[in-house]
Protein backbone atom coordinates (compact mmCIF):
# COMPACT_ATOMS: atom_id res chain seq x y z
CA UNK A 1 0.00 0.00 0.00
CA UNK A 2 2.47 2.59 0.82
CA UNK A 3 4.45 1.41 -2.15
CA UNK A 4 1.62 1.70 -4.33
CA UNK A 5 1.01 5.41 -3.38
CA UNK A 6 4.86 6.08 -3.65
CA UNK A 7 3.98 5.55 -6.80
CA UNK A 8 1.02 7.67 -7.23
CA UNK A 9 2.70 10.80 -6.34
CA UNK A 10 5.74 10.35 -8.37
CA UNK A 11 3.86 9.60 -11.36
CA UNK A 12 1.76 12.64 -10.77
CA UNK A 13 4.64 14.99 -10.16
CA UNK A 14 6.34 13.70 -13.38
CA UNK A 15 2.77 14.87 -15.06
CA UNK A 16 2.99 18.17 -13.18
CA UNK A 17 6.46 18.87 -14.95
CA UNK A 18 5.82 17.61 -18.33
CA UNK A 19 2.77 20.41 -18.58
CA UNK A 20 3.42 23.26 -21.01
CA UNK A 21 3.84 26.17 -18.87
CA UNK A 22 0.67 28.82 -20.28
CA UNK A 23 1.95 32.39 -21.08
CA UNK A 24 -0.17 35.11 -19.34
CA UNK A 25 -1.16 37.95 -21.18
CA UNK A 26 0.66 41.21 -20.51
CA UNK A 27 -1.97 43.69 -19.30
CA UNK A 28 -1.92 47.42 -20.98
CA UNK A 29 -3.28 50.34 -18.60
CA UNK A 30 -4.64 52.61 -21.93
CA UNK A 31 -6.73 50.63 -23.80
CA UNK A 32 -5.84 51.96 -27.61
CA UNK A 33 -9.16 51.90 -29.99
CA UNK A 34 -8.24 50.03 -32.96
CA UNK A 35 -6.57 52.01 -35.31
CA UNK A 36 -8.78 52.34 -38.58
CA UNK A 37 -6.73 52.52 -41.88
CA UNK A 38 -8.14 55.29 -43.35
CA UNK A 39 -9.28 54.55 -47.38
CA UNK A 40 -7.39 57.43 -49.38
CA UNK A 41 -10.08 59.45 -51.76
CA UNK A 42 -8.84 59.63 -55.26
CA UNK A 43 -8.29 63.08 -56.19
CA UNK A 44 -8.73 63.15 -59.83
CA UNK A 45 -5.47 64.52 -61.73
CA UNK A 46 -7.01 67.95 -63.39
CA UNK A 47 -6.93 68.32 -66.91
CA UNK A 48 -4.43 71.21 -68.25
CA UNK A 49 -6.13 73.53 -70.27
CA UNK A 50 -3.90 75.39 -72.96
CA UNK A 51 -3.95 78.87 -72.75
CA UNK A 52 -3.11 80.15 -75.49
CA UNK A 53 -0.10 83.00 -76.35
CA UNK A 54 -1.59 86.01 -76.95
CA UNK A 55 -0.09 87.77 -80.31
CA UNK A 56 -0.63 91.64 -79.94
CA UNK A 57 -1.52 93.22 -82.56
CA UNK A 58 0.41 96.90 -82.53
CA UNK A 59 -2.07 99.67 -82.79
CA UNK A 60 -1.63 101.50 -86.06
CA UNK A 61 -0.77 105.35 -85.21
CA UNK A 62 -2.24 106.83 -88.88
CA UNK A 63 1.16 109.50 -90.01
CA UNK A 64 -1.27 112.83 -90.93
CA UNK A 65 -0.64 113.97 -94.11
CA UNK A 66 1.28 117.23 -93.59
CA UNK A 67 0.11 120.07 -95.81
CA UNK A 68 2.60 122.83 -96.34
CA UNK A 69 1.41 126.21 -95.12
CA UNK A 70 2.21 128.70 -97.64
CA UNK A 71 4.58 130.75 -97.26
CA UNK A 72 2.73 134.65 -96.79
CA UNK A 73 3.60 136.84 -99.90
CA UNK A 74 3.88 140.29 -98.65
CA UNK A 75 2.55 142.80 -101.40
CA UNK A 76 5.25 143.57 -103.47
CA UNK A 77 5.88 147.07 -104.93
CA UNK A 78 8.06 149.07 -107.71
CA UNK A 79 9.45 152.88 -107.34
CA UNK A 80 7.64 154.58 -110.31
CA UNK A 81 9.59 158.20 -109.78
CA UNK A 82 12.61 159.52 -108.13
CA UNK A 83 11.81 159.97 -104.17
CA UNK A 84 12.91 159.69 -100.60
CA UNK A 85 12.64 156.77 -98.79
CA UNK A 86 12.44 158.09 -95.05
CA UNK A 87 12.68 157.00 -90.89
CA UNK A 88 9.17 157.79 -90.18
CA UNK A 89 5.55 157.69 -91.92
CA UNK A 90 5.56 161.63 -93.20
CA UNK A 91 7.95 163.78 -95.49
CA UNK A 92 8.84 165.45 -91.77
CA UNK A 93 11.38 162.48 -90.78
CA UNK A 94 14.82 162.68 -91.86
CA UNK A 95 15.83 161.25 -95.17
CA UNK A 96 17.21 157.40 -94.98
CA UNK A 97 17.80 156.72 -98.66
CA UNK A 98 17.45 157.96 -102.01
CA UNK A 99 14.88 155.69 -104.80
CA UNK A 100 15.09 155.48 -108.97
CA UNK A 101 12.26 154.07 -110.61
CA UNK A 102 12.45 150.65 -111.32
CA UNK A 103 13.73 150.08 -107.45
CA UNK A 104 11.70 146.87 -106.04
CA UNK A 105 10.91 145.62 -102.70
CA UNK A 106 7.52 144.38 -100.21
CA UNK A 107 5.57 145.75 -97.58
CA UNK A 108 6.53 145.21 -94.60
CA UNK A 109 3.93 147.33 -92.33
CA UNK A 110 1.71 150.30 -92.65
CA UNK A 111 1.02 153.69 -90.49
CA UNK A 112 -2.16 153.03 -88.45
CA UNK A 113 -2.68 157.60 -88.82
CA UNK A 114 -1.25 157.92 -91.63
CA UNK A 115 -1.21 155.82 -95.28
CA UNK A 116 2.45 155.16 -95.60
CA UNK A 117 3.97 151.98 -96.15
CA UNK A 118 7.14 150.50 -94.31
CA UNK A 119 9.02 148.88 -97.28
CA UNK A 120 12.20 146.43 -97.23
CA UNK A 121 13.84 146.96 -100.66
CA UNK A 122 15.47 144.90 -102.76
CA UNK A 123 18.77 147.32 -102.65
CA UNK A 124 18.53 147.80 -98.93
CA UNK A 125 19.59 146.14 -95.98
CA UNK A 126 17.39 148.09 -93.87
CA UNK A 127 13.32 149.12 -93.99
CA UNK A 128 12.05 152.62 -94.54
CA UNK A 129 8.73 154.47 -95.03
CA UNK A 130 7.11 155.71 -98.09
CA UNK A 131 4.29 157.99 -99.95
CA UNK A 132 2.00 155.41 -101.50
CA UNK A 133 2.01 157.84 -104.31
CA UNK A 134 5.77 156.90 -105.78
CA UNK A 135 5.35 153.01 -105.38
CA UNK A 136 3.06 150.62 -107.76
CA UNK A 137 2.12 148.13 -105.62
CA UNK A 138 0.97 144.43 -106.31
CA UNK A 139 -0.98 143.18 -103.42
CA UNK A 140 -3.70 144.18 -100.42
CA UNK A 141 -1.47 146.09 -98.50
CA UNK A 142 -4.40 145.92 -95.90
CA UNK A 143 -2.88 141.86 -95.03
CA UNK A 144 0.13 143.61 -93.18
CA UNK A 145 0.61 144.36 -89.78
CA UNK A 146 0.53 148.36 -88.54
CA UNK A 147 3.81 149.43 -87.72
CA UNK A 148 5.25 151.91 -85.19
CA UNK A 149 8.26 153.90 -85.92
CA UNK A 150 10.98 153.85 -83.87
CA UNK A 151 13.14 156.57 -84.47
CA UNK A 152 15.25 155.67 -81.58
CA UNK A 153 16.85 152.54 -83.27
CA UNK A 154 18.18 155.14 -85.76
CA UNK A 155 21.85 156.11 -84.58
CA UNK A 156 22.87 158.09 -81.81
CA UNK A 157 21.90 161.54 -81.12
CA UNK A 158 24.87 163.21 -79.66
CA UNK A 159 22.45 166.61 -78.75
CA UNK A 160 19.73 165.18 -76.65
CA UNK A 161 16.56 166.86 -76.89
CA UNK A 162 15.15 170.49 -76.92
CA UNK A 163 15.30 171.96 -73.28
CA UNK A 164 12.25 174.71 -72.21
CA UNK A 165 9.69 173.41 -74.14
CA UNK A 166 6.68 175.36 -73.90
CA UNK A 167 3.20 175.88 -75.63
CA UNK A 168 0.51 178.88 -75.25
CA UNK A 169 -2.82 178.75 -76.29
CA UNK A 170 -4.48 181.91 -78.44
CA UNK A 171 -8.21 180.42 -79.00
CA UNK A 172 -8.05 177.51 -81.64
CA UNK A 173 -3.98 178.28 -82.14
CA UNK A 174 -1.56 176.91 -79.93
CA UNK A 175 1.89 178.10 -79.94
CA UNK A 176 5.02 175.62 -79.38
CA UNK A 177 8.68 177.55 -78.30
CA UNK A 178 11.75 175.80 -77.26
CA UNK A 179 15.54 176.93 -76.79
CA UNK A 180 17.45 176.52 -79.47
CA UNK A 181 19.95 173.76 -79.43
CA UNK A 182 23.54 174.39 -80.96
CA UNK A 183 24.38 172.08 -83.57
CA UNK A 184 27.51 172.24 -85.83
CA UNK A 185 26.65 173.00 -89.31
CA UNK A 186 27.41 169.19 -90.76
CA UNK A 187 25.05 167.42 -88.07
CA UNK A 188 22.19 169.90 -88.14
CA UNK A 189 18.64 168.35 -89.17
CA UNK A 190 16.71 170.96 -86.86
CA UNK A 191 14.05 169.98 -85.24
CA UNK A 192 10.78 167.26 -85.52
CA UNK A 193 7.00 167.73 -84.02
CA UNK A 194 5.05 165.21 -83.67
CA UNK A 195 1.26 166.00 -82.21
CA UNK A 196 -2.41 164.72 -82.02
CA UNK A 197 -4.67 167.97 -82.31
CA UNK A 198 -8.10 168.37 -82.93
CA UNK A 199 -9.33 170.11 -86.35
CA UNK A 200 -12.72 170.16 -87.82
CA UNK A 201 -13.81 167.43 -85.45
CA UNK A 202 -11.24 165.24 -86.36
CA UNK A 203 -8.65 164.03 -84.53
CA UNK A 204 -5.44 164.35 -86.47
CA UNK A 205 -1.48 163.14 -86.22
CA UNK A 206 0.56 166.02 -86.98
CA UNK A 207 4.05 165.61 -87.72
CA UNK A 208 6.30 168.99 -88.57
CA UNK A 209 9.94 169.86 -89.30
CA UNK A 210 12.42 172.29 -89.75
CA UNK A 211 15.47 171.82 -91.20
CA UNK A 212 18.18 173.43 -89.36
CA UNK A 213 18.59 174.42 -85.57
CA UNK A 214 17.47 178.56 -85.79
CA UNK A 215 13.90 178.08 -86.24
CA UNK A 216 12.60 177.24 -81.81
CA UNK A 217 8.67 177.84 -82.17
CA UNK A 218 5.79 176.93 -84.21
CA UNK A 219 2.01 177.48 -84.29
CA UNK A 220 -0.80 174.23 -84.92
CA UNK A 221 -4.68 174.90 -85.21
CA UNK A 222 -6.03 173.01 -82.19
CA UNK A 223 -9.78 172.99 -81.60
CA UNK A 224 -12.40 172.09 -79.10
CA UNK A 225 -14.86 168.70 -79.89
CA UNK A 226 -12.48 165.80 -80.06
CA UNK A 227 -13.10 163.36 -78.18
CA UNK A 228 -9.27 162.61 -76.87
CA UNK A 229 -7.13 165.06 -75.49
CA UNK A 230 -4.25 167.10 -77.84
CA UNK A 231 -1.01 166.24 -76.71
CA UNK A 232 3.01 165.94 -78.74
CA UNK A 233 6.73 166.30 -78.67
CA UNK A 234 9.49 167.74 -80.19
CA UNK A 235 12.94 166.16 -81.07
CA UNK A 236 15.62 167.45 -81.59
CA UNK A 237 17.46 166.04 -85.47
CA UNK A 238 21.03 165.86 -86.38
CA UNK A 239 22.08 163.34 -89.31
CA UNK A 240 22.86 160.61 -87.37
CA UNK A 241 19.02 160.20 -85.79
CA UNK A 242 16.88 161.47 -83.20
CA UNK A 243 16.95 162.52 -79.60
CA UNK A 244 14.66 161.40 -77.17
CA UNK A 245 11.30 162.76 -77.32
CA UNK A 246 10.62 166.47 -74.73
CA UNK A 247 7.13 166.62 -73.96
CA UNK A 248 4.92 169.47 -74.84
CA UNK A 249 2.64 170.94 -71.60
CA UNK A 250 -0.20 170.94 -73.96
CA UNK A 251 -2.64 174.49 -73.16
Amino acid sequence: MKKTQAILITFLLLSACSLPTQQEPTSTSTLQAPTETATPEFTSTPEFTFTPTITFTPTITLTPTITATPTFAFPSVTVNKQAHCRYGPSAAFLHAADLYAGDVGTVRGRYEYSSWLYIKFDKLNYYCWVAPSIVDVVGDVNTVYTTEPDLQSIGYNQYGPPKNVSAVRNGDEVTISWDQMVMTADKDRGYLIIAFVCQDGAYLWWTYSYPDQYTTSYTVKDEAGCALPSEGVVYTVEKHGFSQPAQIPWP
